[in-house]
């Protein structure tokens, strides 16, 4: 698909049939996305876990209550160490959030490449994901997203509410 195309088309999609589960060899054309993404240093910090498995998925699902949600045949969680990402010396800036969002975009967008579903989700229960998925105290859980195919005759809206380029850009 053309970029432009593909960052015009892409939409937060809550709407996933729980009998189509992803081919592995897809899921790891979209992981390898990530993998690649730019970070501070080229530390990469990141880890991506791919929740697949009727047990962790109903554990998984604990920290975001939405019928929705649940319905995903994978949930992906992007999770960073943030001892390992590059600190700006000047003011003490810690990369990680900013290395986890490039990959996780990376990831979004190669999914609505491969004609899949993903909604970022950041209101989650981190207690929850910390405990279920037995996370170290440094590993920090910057977002989620199920993963998936829309049910059959689900149609995107389109619609994308943006401000105009002329209200969020200077050129000085």
């Amino acid at each position: 698909m053309e970029y432009a195309d593909l960052i015009r088309s892409r939409e937060s999609i809550r709407n996933y049939d729980p009998k189509r589960p992803v081919d592995k060899e897809i899921l790891k054309k979209i992981l390898e996305a990530g993998r690649v993404a730019p970070s501070a240093k080229n530390i990469q910090p990141w880890k991506f876990l791919v929740v697949s498995s009727p047990e962790m998925l109903k554990k998984v699902g604990l920290c975001y209550q939405r019928d929705w949600f649940h319905d995903a045949p994978h949930i992906l969680v992007v999770l960073g160490n943030k001892d390992e990402a590059w600190v700006r010396s000047y003011d003490g800036y810690n990369s990680i959030e900013t290395d986890l969002a490039i990959a996780m975009t990376h990831i979004i967008l190669a999914a609505e490449n491969e004609g899949l579903g993903t909604c970022w989700i950041a209101a989650f229960d981190p207690a929850i994901l910390r405990e279920v998925l037995n996370l170290n105290k440094d590993q920090v859980v910057f977002g989620i997203t199920p993963l998936g195919y829309p049910k059959s005759g689900f149609k995107k809206t389109g619609v994308k509410d943006r401000k105009l380029l002329k209200k969020i850009v200077e050129f000085l």
